[in-house]
Protein backbone atom coordinates (compact mmCIF):
# COMPACT_ATOMS: atom_id res chain seq x y z
CA UNK A 1 0.00 0.00 0.00
CA UNK A 2 2.99 2.48 0.63
CA UNK A 3 4.07 2.28 -3.00
CA UNK A 4 0.71 2.60 -4.44
CA UNK A 5 -0.35 5.42 -1.75
CA UNK A 6 1.90 8.06 -4.01
CA UNK A 7 0.05 8.02 -6.80
CA UNK A 8 -3.50 8.43 -4.66
CA UNK A 9 -1.28 11.67 -4.01
CA UNK A 10 -0.43 11.82 -7.36
CA UNK A 11 -3.97 11.98 -9.02
CA UNK A 12 -5.08 14.77 -6.18
CA UNK A 13 -3.14 16.95 -7.85
CA UNK A 14 -4.57 16.75 -11.33
CA UNK A 15 -7.65 19.01 -11.10
CA UNK A 16 -10.76 17.24 -11.95
CA UNK A 17 -10.10 14.50 -10.73
CA UNK A 18 -12.98 13.55 -7.57
CA UNK A 19 -14.06 10.74 -6.01
CA UNK A 20 -16.43 9.82 -9.01
CA UNK A 21 -13.31 9.65 -11.26
CA UNK A 22 -11.00 7.86 -8.95
CA UNK A 23 -13.29 5.19 -8.15
CA UNK A 24 -14.04 4.37 -12.05
CA UNK A 25 -10.21 4.47 -12.58
CA UNK A 26 -9.94 1.94 -9.81
CA UNK A 27 -12.89 -0.19 -11.24
CA UNK A 28 -11.23 0.41 -14.71
CA UNK A 29 -7.42 -0.34 -14.29
CA UNK A 30 -7.48 -2.09 -10.01
CA UNK A 31 -4.74 0.55 -8.77
CA UNK A 32 -4.34 3.71 -9.37
CA UNK A 33 -0.42 2.96 -10.07
CA UNK A 34 -1.52 1.53 -12.84
CA UNK A 35 -4.09 4.24 -13.78
CA UNK A 36 -1.04 6.51 -13.41
CA UNK A 37 1.28 4.82 -15.91
CA UNK A 38 -1.52 4.24 -18.19
CA UNK A 39 -1.59 5.19 -22.08
CA UNK A 40 -3.78 8.30 -23.11
CA UNK A 41 -5.68 5.76 -25.32
CA UNK A 42 -6.07 3.82 -22.21
CA UNK A 43 -7.31 6.43 -20.26
CA UNK A 44 -9.91 7.87 -22.20
CA UNK A 45 -10.91 3.89 -22.23
CA UNK A 46 -11.90 4.45 -18.99
CA UNK A 47 -13.78 7.54 -19.30
CA UNK A 48 -10.97 10.15 -18.85
CA UNK A 49 -11.55 12.72 -21.56
CA UNK A 50 -8.53 14.97 -23.65
CA UNK A 51 -8.35 18.16 -21.38
CA UNK A 52 -8.18 16.01 -18.16
CA UNK A 53 -5.41 13.10 -20.02
CA UNK A 54 -3.26 16.57 -20.99
CA UNK A 55 -3.83 17.58 -17.11
CA UNK A 56 -2.34 14.20 -15.61
CA UNK A 57 0.02 14.34 -18.12
CA UNK A 58 1.98 17.88 -17.51
CA UNK A 59 1.84 16.57 -13.54
CA UNK A 60 3.59 13.55 -14.05
CA UNK A 61 5.92 15.06 -15.85
CA UNK A 62 6.11 18.28 -13.34
CA UNK A 63 6.21 16.50 -10.09
CA UNK A 64 8.29 13.76 -8.34
CA UNK A 65 6.39 11.88 -5.91
CA UNK A 66 8.92 10.29 -3.96
CA UNK A 67 10.11 13.83 -3.21
CA UNK A 68 6.78 15.00 -2.71
CA UNK A 69 6.06 12.24 0.17
CA UNK A 70 9.22 12.56 1.36
CA UNK A 71 8.96 16.57 2.03
CA UNK A 72 5.30 15.53 3.73
CA UNK A 73 6.85 13.17 5.72
CA UNK A 74 9.25 15.91 7.20
CA UNK A 75 6.61 17.93 7.82
CA UNK A 76 4.56 15.61 9.54
CA UNK A 77 1.79 15.43 6.68
CA UNK A 78 0.03 11.78 6.81
CA UNK A 79 -1.67 10.58 3.91
CA UNK A 80 -4.92 9.12 4.58
CA UNK A 81 -6.54 7.15 1.71
CA UNK A 82 -10.20 5.34 1.16
CA UNK A 83 -8.12 2.08 1.87
CA UNK A 84 -6.76 3.13 5.18
CA UNK A 85 -8.14 1.93 8.32
CA UNK A 86 -7.07 4.99 9.98
CA UNK A 87 -9.33 6.92 7.71
CA UNK A 88 -12.46 8.55 9.56
CA UNK A 89 -15.35 6.23 9.83
CA UNK A 90 -17.91 9.40 9.44
CA UNK A 91 -16.29 10.59 6.40
CA UNK A 92 -16.37 7.59 4.70
CA UNK A 93 -19.93 7.53 5.11
CA UNK A 94 -21.01 10.36 3.10
CA UNK A 95 -21.85 10.71 -0.66
CA UNK A 96 -18.45 10.88 -2.81
CA UNK A 97 -16.38 11.29 0.27
CA UNK A 98 -12.85 12.55 -0.46
CA UNK A 99 -10.59 10.11 -1.72
CA UNK A 100 -7.07 11.18 -0.19
CA UNK A 101 -6.70 13.27 3.12
CA UNK A 102 -3.59 15.02 3.88
CA UNK A 103 -3.84 15.29 7.96
CA UNK A 104 -0.88 16.85 10.43
CA UNK A 105 -1.87 15.97 14.35
CA UNK A 106 -3.27 12.40 15.35
CA UNK A 107 -7.00 11.23 14.53
CA UNK A 108 -8.93 9.38 17.57
CA UNK A 109 -11.55 6.76 17.92
CA UNK A 110 -13.54 9.97 19.99
CA UNK A 111 -13.41 11.92 16.91
CA UNK A 112 -16.43 9.94 15.56
CA UNK A 113 -18.36 11.66 18.09
CA UNK A 114 -17.33 14.98 17.16
CA UNK A 115 -19.08 18.00 17.06
CA UNK A 116 -18.87 20.99 14.23
CA UNK A 117 -19.17 24.50 15.99
CA UNK A 118 -19.57 27.35 12.87
CA UNK A 119 -20.07 30.50 12.65
CA UNK A 120 -20.04 33.68 11.15
CA UNK A 121 -16.76 35.56 11.08
CA UNK A 122 -18.18 39.11 11.97
CA UNK A 123 -19.66 38.03 15.37
CA UNK A 124 -21.24 39.83 17.94
CA UNK A 125 -20.56 39.71 21.80
CA UNK A 126 -23.36 37.65 22.78
CA UNK A 127 -22.38 35.17 19.72
CA UNK A 128 -18.78 35.15 21.32
CA UNK A 129 -20.04 34.75 24.55
CA UNK A 130 -22.26 31.90 23.49
CA UNK A 131 -19.71 30.23 21.05
CA UNK A 132 -16.94 30.36 24.32
CA UNK A 133 -19.72 28.80 26.94
CA UNK A 134 -20.99 26.03 24.62
CA UNK A 135 -17.93 24.91 23.49
CA UNK A 136 -15.97 25.29 26.52
CA UNK A 137 -18.85 23.01 28.09
CA UNK A 138 -18.47 20.37 25.59
CA UNK A 139 -14.89 20.23 25.56
CA UNK A 140 -15.27 19.64 29.11
CA UNK A 141 -17.43 16.59 28.46
CA UNK A 142 -14.65 14.67 26.59
CA UNK A 143 -16.54 15.94 22.88
CA UNK A 144 -14.30 16.88 20.22
CA UNK A 145 -14.58 20.12 18.69
CA UNK A 146 -14.74 20.30 14.69
CA UNK A 147 -13.93 23.70 12.54
CA UNK A 148 -12.80 25.66 9.97
CA UNK A 149 -10.10 27.80 11.54
CA UNK A 150 -11.75 30.54 10.01
CA UNK A 151 -11.58 33.89 12.04
CA UNK A 152 -14.45 34.26 14.03
CA UNK A 153 -17.02 32.10 15.80
CA UNK A 154 -14.40 28.98 14.14
CA UNK A 155 -10.89 30.49 15.72
CA UNK A 156 -13.07 30.68 18.85
CA UNK A 157 -13.96 27.29 18.78
CA UNK A 158 -10.50 26.03 18.26
CA UNK A 159 -9.16 27.80 21.29
CA UNK A 160 -11.91 27.19 23.88
CA UNK A 161 -11.57 23.72 23.24
CA UNK A 162 -7.58 23.45 23.87
CA UNK A 163 -8.07 25.80 26.84
CA UNK A 164 -10.25 23.11 28.28
CA UNK A 165 -7.66 20.39 27.49
CA UNK A 166 -9.97 18.89 24.91
CA UNK A 167 -9.46 17.71 21.31
CA UNK A 168 -10.17 19.96 18.03
CA UNK A 169 -10.28 19.59 14.29
CA UNK A 170 -9.53 22.29 11.75
CA UNK A 171 -10.58 21.60 8.39
CA UNK A 172 -8.42 23.80 5.95
CA UNK A 173 -9.32 25.25 2.69
CA UNK A 174 -5.83 24.99 1.56
CA UNK A 175 -3.02 22.43 1.68
CA UNK A 176 -1.59 22.08 5.48
CA UNK A 177 1.33 24.30 4.32
CA UNK A 178 -0.70 27.52 3.49
CA UNK A 179 -2.43 28.06 6.79
CA UNK A 180 -5.12 30.62 6.31
CA UNK A 181 -5.87 33.14 7.77
CA UNK A 182 -2.09 34.01 8.71
CA UNK A 183 -2.47 34.89 12.10
CA UNK A 184 -4.05 31.73 12.90
CA UNK A 185 -0.71 29.69 12.03
CA UNK A 186 0.41 29.26 16.02
CA UNK A 187 -3.16 28.37 16.43
CA UNK A 188 -2.86 25.93 13.57
CA UNK A 189 0.38 24.26 15.76
CA UNK A 190 -1.69 23.88 18.57
CA UNK A 191 -3.98 22.15 17.12
CA UNK A 192 -2.02 19.76 15.14
CA UNK A 193 -0.30 18.42 18.77
CA UNK A 194 -3.67 18.87 20.71
CA UNK A 195 -6.14 17.18 17.41
CA UNK A 196 -5.21 17.57 13.95
CA UNK A 197 -5.15 19.60 10.73
CA UNK A 198 -7.46 18.29 7.81
CA UNK A 199 -6.89 19.24 4.13
CA UNK A 200 -8.07 17.13 0.99
CA UNK A 201 -6.14 19.58 -0.69
CA UNK A 202 -2.60 18.28 -1.20
CA UNK A 203 0.27 21.01 0.42
CA UNK A 204 1.04 23.81 -1.81
CA UNK A 205 -3.06 24.68 -2.49
CA UNK A 206 -3.34 28.54 -1.67
CA UNK A 207 -6.20 29.28 -0.06
CA UNK A 208 -8.81 30.41 -2.86
CA UNK A 209 -12.54 31.44 -2.01
CA UNK A 210 -13.28 28.27 -4.57
CA UNK A 211 -11.51 25.75 -2.25
CA UNK A 212 -13.58 26.94 1.24
CA UNK A 213 -17.69 25.60 0.27
CA UNK A 214 -16.52 22.16 -0.80
CA UNK A 215 -14.06 21.76 2.42
CA UNK A 216 -17.69 22.67 4.50
CA UNK A 217 -18.61 19.58 3.18
CA UNK A 218 -15.75 17.47 5.04
CA UNK A 219 -16.17 19.40 8.44
CA UNK A 220 -20.15 18.33 8.78
CA UNK A 221 -19.13 14.94 7.24
CA UNK A 222 -16.68 14.32 9.98
CA UNK A 223 -19.38 15.54 12.90
CA UNK A 224 -21.76 14.01 14.72
CA UNK A 225 -23.72 17.05 15.01
CA UNK A 226 -24.08 20.16 13.83
CA UNK A 227 -23.71 23.74 15.64
CA UNK A 228 -24.28 27.05 14.01
CA UNK A 229 -23.60 29.81 16.25
CA UNK A 230 -24.39 33.00 14.74
CA UNK A 231 -24.74 33.19 10.77
CA UNK A 232 -25.54 35.89 8.03
CA UNK A 233 -28.06 34.81 4.92
CA UNK A 234 -25.19 33.98 2.88
CA UNK A 235 -22.93 32.79 5.45
CA UNK A 236 -20.32 29.72 4.64
CA UNK A 237 -21.70 27.93 7.89
CA UNK A 238 -25.11 27.77 6.74
CA UNK A 239 -23.53 25.51 3.57
CA UNK A 240 -21.99 23.39 6.29
CA UNK A 241 -25.84 22.99 7.67
CA UNK A 242 -27.03 22.33 4.36
CA UNK A 243 -24.48 19.85 3.74
CA UNK A 244 -24.85 18.39 7.20
CA UNK A 245 -29.06 18.02 6.18
CA UNK A 246 -28.03 15.94 3.15
CA UNK A 247 -25.88 14.14 5.38
CA UNK A 248 -28.76 13.09 7.38
CA UNK A 249 -26.67 14.94 10.37
CA UNK A 250 -28.63 16.87 13.08
CA UNK A 251 -28.27 20.72 13.43
CA UNK A 252 -28.68 23.05 16.40
CA UNK A 253 -28.56 26.93 15.96
CA UNK A 254 -28.59 29.33 18.33
CA UNK A 255 -31.82 31.95 18.38
CA UNK A 256 -31.16 35.43 18.30
CA UNK A 257 -33.07 38.72 17.63
CA UNK A 258 -34.91 39.10 14.18
CA UNK A 259 -32.97 42.37 13.72
CA UNK A 260 -29.88 41.20 14.00
CA UNK A 261 -27.68 40.26 10.62
CA UNK A 262 -25.92 37.48 12.06
CA UNK A 263 -29.21 35.82 13.98
CA UNK A 264 -31.02 35.70 10.42
CA UNK A 265 -29.25 32.85 9.24
CA UNK A 266 -29.61 30.82 12.46
CA UNK A 267 -33.00 32.05 13.07
CA UNK A 268 -33.84 30.71 9.15
CA UNK A 269 -31.97 27.10 10.61
CA UNK A 270 -34.92 26.78 13.27
CA UNK A 271 -37.64 28.22 10.95
CA UNK A 272 -36.92 24.89 8.83
CA UNK A 273 -36.14 22.20 11.41
CA UNK A 274 -33.14 23.03 13.42
CA UNK A 275 -32.87 22.39 16.86
CA UNK A 276 -32.96 25.34 19.09
CA UNK A 277 -29.74 25.08 21.04
CA UNK A 278 -30.19 26.75 24.36
CA UNK A 279 -28.00 24.50 26.64
CA UNK A 280 -24.54 22.13 25.90
CA UNK A 281 -26.60 20.29 27.31
CA UNK A 282 -29.41 19.71 24.66
CA UNK A 283 -26.45 18.44 22.06
CA UNK A 284 -24.86 16.25 25.45
CA UNK A 285 -28.84 14.40 25.50
CA UNK A 286 -28.76 13.74 22.11
CA UNK A 287 -24.74 12.75 22.03
CA UNK A 288 -26.07 10.04 25.01
CA UNK A 289 -22.24 10.86 25.93
CA UNK A 290 -22.61 7.70 28.65
CA UNK A 291 -23.47 5.27 25.97
CA UNK A 292 -20.69 7.06 23.87
CA UNK A 293 -17.86 6.23 26.34
CA UNK A 294 -19.53 2.97 26.45
CA UNK A 295 -18.88 1.75 22.75
CA UNK A 296 -15.49 3.25 22.74
CA UNK A 297 -14.48 0.66 25.46
CA UNK A 298 -16.19 -2.50 24.18
CA UNK A 299 -14.83 -1.21 20.93
CA UNK A 300 -11.21 -1.34 22.10
CA UNK A 301 -11.97 -4.47 23.99
CA UNK A 302 -14.40 -6.60 21.61
CA UNK A 303 -12.37 -6.25 18.08
CA UNK A 304 -15.12 -7.61 15.17
CA UNK A 305 -15.19 -11.46 14.65
CA UNK A 306 -16.33 -13.38 11.85
CA UNK A 307 -20.22 -14.11 13.73
CA UNK A 308 -20.32 -10.22 14.25
CA UNK A 309 -19.82 -9.24 10.68
CA UNK A 310 -21.83 -12.25 9.43
CA UNK A 311 -24.81 -10.92 11.55
CA UNK A 312 -24.23 -7.29 10.74
CA UNK A 313 -24.68 -8.07 6.71
CA UNK A 314 -27.64 -10.03 7.38
CA UNK A 315 -29.22 -7.43 9.48
CA UNK A 316 -31.21 -5.02 7.00
CA UNK A 317 -32.60 -1.55 7.24
CA UNK A 318 -35.90 -2.95 8.27
CA UNK A 319 -36.03 -4.63 11.64
CA UNK A 320 -35.14 -8.60 11.68
CA UNK A 321 -36.32 -10.67 14.08
CA UNK A 322 -34.08 -13.27 15.89
CA UNK A 323 -34.85 -16.26 14.61
CA UNK A 324 -35.13 -15.24 11.14
CA UNK A 325 -31.17 -14.24 11.37
CA UNK A 326 -30.46 -17.22 12.81
CA UNK A 327 -32.16 -18.61 9.74
CA UNK A 328 -29.89 -16.27 7.79
CA UNK A 329 -26.77 -17.06 9.20
CA UNK A 330 -27.07 -20.64 10.41
CA UNK A 331 -25.89 -19.18 13.67
CA UNK A 332 -27.71 -21.02 16.89
CA UNK A 333 -30.68 -18.74 18.27
CA UNK A 334 -28.57 -18.18 21.59
CA UNK A 335 -25.36 -17.30 19.78
CA UNK A 336 -27.24 -15.01 17.57
CA UNK A 337 -28.98 -12.93 20.94
CA UNK A 338 -25.28 -12.95 22.60
CA UNK A 339 -23.66 -11.54 19.59
CA UNK A 340 -26.04 -8.97 18.62
CA UNK A 341 -26.57 -8.08 22.44
CA UNK A 342 -22.66 -6.85 22.36
CA UNK A 343 -23.10 -5.33 18.57
CA UNK A 344 -25.58 -3.53 20.00
CA UNK A 345 -23.35 -1.79 22.69
CA UNK A 346 -20.77 -1.07 19.96
CA UNK A 347 -23.14 0.63 18.43
CA UNK A 348 -23.47 -1.74 15.26
CA UNK A 349 -27.42 -2.52 15.52
CA UNK A 350 -30.39 -1.10 16.90
CA UNK A 351 -33.09 -3.01 19.10
CA UNK A 352 -36.42 -1.95 17.95
CA UNK A 353 -39.79 -4.24 19.60
CA UNK A 354 -40.33 -7.85 19.46
CA UNK A 355 -36.84 -9.20 19.43
CA UNK A 356 -36.44 -7.41 16.13
CA UNK A 357 -32.64 -5.50 14.98
CA UNK A 358 -31.75 -2.88 12.82
CA UNK A 359 -28.42 -2.04 11.59
CA UNK A 360 -26.86 1.42 12.37
CA UNK A 361 -26.52 3.34 9.14
CA UNK A 362 -23.30 5.07 10.46
CA UNK A 363 -20.90 1.96 10.75
CA UNK A 364 -22.65 0.39 7.90
CA UNK A 365 -20.02 1.85 5.13
CA UNK A 366 -17.19 0.39 7.27
CA UNK A 367 -18.79 -3.29 6.71
CA UNK A 368 -20.16 -3.05 3.11
CA UNK A 369 -18.59 -0.19 1.31
CA UNK A 370 -15.63 -1.78 -0.92
CA UNK A 371 -13.30 0.81 -0.41
CA UNK A 372 -12.77 -0.31 2.98
CA UNK A 373 -11.73 -3.73 1.12
CA UNK A 374 -9.48 -2.72 -2.01
CA UNK A 375 -5.65 -2.16 -1.89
Amino acid sequence: MEEERKYWVGFSLVKGIGPVRVERLLEYFGSLQAAWQATPRQLKQAGIHDKLCQQLAQVRQSICLDALLEEMHKEEIQVLTWTDPAYPERLRQIGQSPFVLFVKGSLLDEDLWGVAVVGTRRYSSYGRQVAETITMALALSGVTIISGLARGIDGIAHRQALEAGGRTLAVLGSGLDQVYPPEHRHLAERISRQGALISDYPPGTPPDGCNFPPRNRIISGLSRVILVIEAGIKSGALITANYAAEQGKEVFAVPGRITSPTSRGTNLLIKQGAHPLLDAQDVLDLLNMELVEMQQVIRKSLPVNPQEALLYNAVGDEPLHVDELSARTHLPIEEVTATLALMELKGMVRKTFGMKYVAVQELRAAYRDPKTRAG
